[in-house]
């Protein structure tokens, strides 16, 4: 049930990263969003969602990484 919940956590983020990617290729293509008022805000919303999607998937695999000592020296717990 554990491992259901973790790759819960995981598949939301990714998820909310690959909708921050399409509003900026439709930002690019022109395509405006219903929520949105304008092209640039559209495309700021999609680079924040990306960014923190990416930066939480990330850091996740990082952590679990750091955990089982799979991680260089100088990123290992001292």
């Amino acid at each position: 049930m554990a491992r259901i919940f973790a790759l819960l956590i995981l598949v939301i983020p990714a998820l909310l990263a690959g909708l921050g990617i399409k509003w900026m290729r439709d930002t690019v293509f022109g395509i405006l969003h219903p929520p949105f008022l304008s092209l640039w805000l559209q495309f700021l919303i999609g680079f924040l969602l990306f960014g923190a999607g990416l930066s939480f998937v990330g850091g996740f695999v990082f952590y679990h990484d750091r955990k089982r000592n799979k991680v260089q020296k100088r990123f290992q717990k001292r």
